[in-house]
């Protein structure tokens, strides 16, 4: 078989699974956050069999345990949240109103002075923005209490995930081994080789970065309730959900708080600053400590295309793509360096004339002058 028809054969396959993906992405939903949720628990299952435990038991034991903290997180802090975001979406437009006057006030003259020249209505202009802030927030909770949270969804989330997490649980291992069966014996190597550094790259963001975003929100939620600051939980929940891009965490909990708690606590300069250092704790915890410890340098993707990704991702597949943007993104930046390795050996970056690379197992004798 020749090499351009087995290429054609694998784009041929891969065009079928996404298509497949975009016809079911509608019921995927509970089977993708079981596939993920096993993925980020597997490590554990594979400590608790080291010390004794059946895979069939340990997977038991975690399931049972990530239930319960499910629970208790749905009937504490969920209807705390949802009711602190939608207080939060009806106060925006007064606390950007009063902000505002705020920073007007401190202004320098010299600023003013142009803008009164400019002829722009400052004060209209914040209403008109806050307002649809405020509309956009609740058009958000609509969608999702309307759509993907409905009910029926909700339903089966909670009931369907945890089982496809138990049996990829318990089958993780035979699985991998099932699947590594099926690679074509020629590429048995390169294949494996690439098995390793997307799992890699996929363990980085799915364990190491959900860990950060899960520890970073915890903080934050928990510092900012403790400060008194109002909406705290759902602005620290929010900061750590987006801490997967760089510093897009930090600036967005980090401007929200600061902003109400400049509403909220001036001219206490001390409840201020307890906000403040708040977030500067958490992203010195998260440069230092966390990030170095649980992702290392196994990513390797840029904010860019990280962001390209879940927005590309998000708008072909919906919330399922959401899910699959993270991993698909590391699995193709793998794909691209290597292809891009593969290029600058080859006789298309090289030329006829030129003599390829050598490679690292070719004796030196053998190695171009």
């Amino acid at each position: 078989m020749t090499l351009q028809r087995q290429v054609l054969i694998w784009a041929a396959c891969f065009a079928v699974l996404v298509l497949a993906l975009w016809l079911l992405s509608p019921i995927l939903l509970p089977f993708l956050a079981g596939f993920v949720l096993a993925y980020f628990l597997d490590p554990i299952a594979d400590h608790l069999q080291k010390w004794g435990l059946s895979r069939l038991t340990g997977a038991m034991v975690i399931v049972v345990v990530a239930l319960i903290l499910l629970v208790a997180a749905l009937v504490v802090f969920v209807p705390m949240l949802v009711d602190q975001v939608g207080r939060f979406a009806g106060e925006l437009p007064a606390i950007i109103q009063s902000l505002a006057a705020r920073l007007n006030a401190w202004a320098p003259a010299w600023m003013k002075e142009a803008v009164n020249n400019s002829g722009t209505d400052i004060q209209a202009s914040v209403t008109q923005f806050a307002g649809k802030a405020a509309d956009w927030i609740l058009s958000v909770l609509k969608t999702l209490l309307s759509g993907g949270l409905a009910l029926v969804n909700l339903v089966s989330l909670l009931v369907v995930t945890p089982i496809v997490a138990f049996y990829m649980l318990v089958d993780w291992d035979r699985m991998i081994a099932t699947i590594d069966s099926w690679v074509p014996r020629d590429y048995v190597g390169t294949v494996r080789e690439l098995g390793r550094d997307v799992n890699a790259a996929m363990a980085g963001f799915i364990r190491g970065q959900g860990t950060v975003c899960l520890v970073l929100g915890i903080f934050y939620a928990a510092g900012l309730t403790f400060a008194g600051l109002k909406f705290g939980l759902a602005i620290g929940l929010l900061a750590g959900a987006l801490t997967f891009i760089p510093y897009a965490g930090a600036m967005t909990g980090g401007v929200l708080a600061i902003g109400v708690a400049l509403v909220q606590f001036w001219p206490d300069y001390w409840s201020i600053g307890i906000v403040v250092a708040i977030f500067a704790v958490g992203q010195f915890l998260e440069g230092n400590f966390l990030s170095p410890k649980l992702v290392g340098k196994s990513i390797g993707l840029h904010p860019v295309w990280l962001m390209f990704a879940l927005f590309a991702f998000g708008y072909a597949f919906g919330f399922v793509g959401l899910l699959l943007a993270v991993p698909m993104a590391a699995a193709a930046g793998v794909l691209v360096r290597f292809a891009l390795r593969q290029y600058l050996g080859s006789r298309l970056y090289l030329g006829t004339a030129a003599q390829p690379l050598p490679s690292p197992s070719d004796p030196v004798e053998n190695r171009p002058a």
